[in-house]
Parts: structure tokens; C-alpha cells; sequence
């Protein structure tokens, strides 16, 4: 089962926000030994919401998506939700209790006007707890407001105080048995002032050679920021997967690259002060 991620909003595409979730999620999933497989962007439009959330229903995958679940003009990710299943939106009645309990923590205590669950205003509150028939609720610790699960696709809001929390309890309640549960590790090399073109036999035959693990090639022009040997023109390359296949992987993509001529060095050892501009 993959993991994947659906960010939802304007102000993301705009520029009017900077998105946070992604680096946190692929971090949450990490500390689990799990990883993030695909990554979605959608502004506010519900046709493409729809079209997409039709498409990861249908993958099998585990999705979160963010977003979009409140109960403004501009928040069409229920409803969507709801529209890609073919269900109706339903007052989730757990979801009511907590929103009501919401509202009456957030009514002044010396309010002169008595609470009135059935004002206009609060009445609305309630379609933010309005989810596809046949959801689960994901709990707030922040404000109560609670997001939703269909399945394996899991829906929190934008704020990222409320939705980090939550995306973690999900990952704790629902996956806990997959919690490192296949063994994955990752070696890389610097190689300077080589081509791709060069190396992609290399490369090529790793991956003939040992199923399973993958070859990942970062190419850079040097980073004269970070300095040292990687101010200089440089590829990032190395091999990821199953351990014990990886780490005899990596001694095949060592062994190559010097056969090719290589001049490499290994980053553990690029980050060492004393080895700073000295390839071997």
C-alpha cells in the first residue's frame, strides 16, 4: 500500500502561503520507517478535486489530504469527497456532539445573550461536521473541529497545528503494524565531473543485477553555498532498498565507478571537516 499526500488550496498555487505538509508528512512517515510515494496540488476547484479524489479512491492507496474541510465558500473538500463515492454528506453525529461542546467553550461566560445551539450561526458551524455516509472521525486535539476518514483516505484541515497532530494519530491507530515493516536503507556516493550519460549503464545494470533496489542519480552544478567539495560539480549517486541487497548494490555501483574513471567520495565523508575538498 503507498502513501500519498493531496494539498488543497488557492493560496498554495498562488504563492499567498507556503505549504508545510509535505516535508512534514514525508518526516511522520519516515520516523515510522514508512515513505511518501506520490504528492497531489489542487486549488479550490471542485471539478478537479473530484476528478482526483475518484482516481486515489480507486488506487487502493493511503491518502491524506488537506484542506478544504471547513465550511466556507471556499472549502469544497466534503463535498467532493462525497461526490467522488456517490454518497450523500451526512451530520456525523459524533461529530456534532464535539462541535456543539466547541461552541459552548467558545460562548462567553458573562455573555449577556444566553447560547442558543440553534442560532443561524451555530447551525452552520454544523456542516463542518458533515462527511460522506459511512465516515470516521479523526480527532482534534486542538479545537475539536474533527476531520474525517473514508477508507484509507484520511481528510484534515490546512492548519498545520491541527493537521500534523492528527495525520499522526492516524498513522498510530491505523497502521500501527506497518510501522517498519519492511527494512529499507539507502547509500549514496559523490561522483564529480562525470556525466549521467556515463553513468547510466552503470546504473542500468545495478538494477538488472539486484531486483529490488533502485538507483537514484542527483545531479548538481555545485553548491557554493554548502561549500567545500560541494561547491563542485557533482552527482549524488547511489542505491536503495532492502539492506543486505543494497549494501552488496553499493559495493557493485562503488566498483563501477571507478572502473569508469571516477572521482568520488562518500557524503559521510564529505561532512567530515577534515576531508572537506580531498576526494578520494
Amino acid at each position: 500500500m503507498a502513501f500519498g499526500v493531496i494539498i488543497i488550496g488557492d493560496e498554495i498555487l498562488s504563492g499567498r502561503r507556503t505549504d508545510k505538509h509535505l516535508p512534514k508528512v514525508i518526516e511522520l512517515l519516515s520516523a515510522r520507517g514508512l515513505s511518501l510515494e506520490w504528492a497531489d496540488y489542487i486549488g479550490d476547484d471542485p471539478q478537479r478535486i473530484v476528478d482526483t479524489l475518484r482516481r486515489t479512491f480507486a488506487s487502493g492507496d493511503i491518502v491524506f489530504s488537506t484542506g478544504g474541510i471547513g465550511a466556507t465558500p471556499d472549502d469544497h473538500t466534503r463535498q467532493c469527497a462525497a461526490t467522488a463515492l456517490g454518497v450523500p454528506l451526512e451530520l456525523h453525529p459524533e461529530a456534532s456532539v464535539l462541535i456543539q461542546e466547541r461552541i459552548r467553550e467558545m460562548h462567553p461566560a458573562n455573555s449577556p445573550t444566553p447560547l442558543d445551539l440553534d442560532s443561524p450561526d451555530n447551525r452552520h458551524r454544523l456542516n463542518m461536521g458533515t462527511f460522506p455516509r459511512g465516515a470516521s472521525i479523526i480527532p482534534n486535539g486542538y479545537n475539536k473541529i474533527p476531520g474525517f476518514s473514508v477508507g484509507d483516505h484520511h481528510f484534515v484541515p490546512g492548519f498545520p497545528v491541527m493537521a500534523w497532530p492528527m495525520i499522526e494519530w492516524v498513522l498510530d491507530t491505523k497502521y500501527a503494524h506497518l510501522h517498519h515493516a519492511m527494512p529499507h536503507a539507502e547509500k549514496s556516493l559523490l561522483v564529480f565531473e562525470m556525466p549521467e550519460s556515463t553513468l547510466t549503464p552503470l546504473m542500468e545494470k545495478i538494477e538488472r543485477d539486484f531486483p529490488g533496489v533502485r538507483v537514484f542519480s542527483l545531479p548538481s552544478v555545485g553548491d557554493a553555498e554548502r561549500g567545500g567539495v560541494y561547491a563542485r560539480r557533482h552527482i549524488d549517486l547511489g542505491v536503495k532498498g532492502e539492506p543486505e541487497a543494497v549494501a552488496a548494490a553499493f559495493v557493485k555501483l562503488r566498483e563501477g565507478v571507478h572502473q569508469l574513471g571516477g572521482d568520488i567520495i562518500e557524503p559521510a565523508v564529505a561532512e567530515a571537516p577534515s576531508s572537506a575538498g580531498k576526494p578520494r
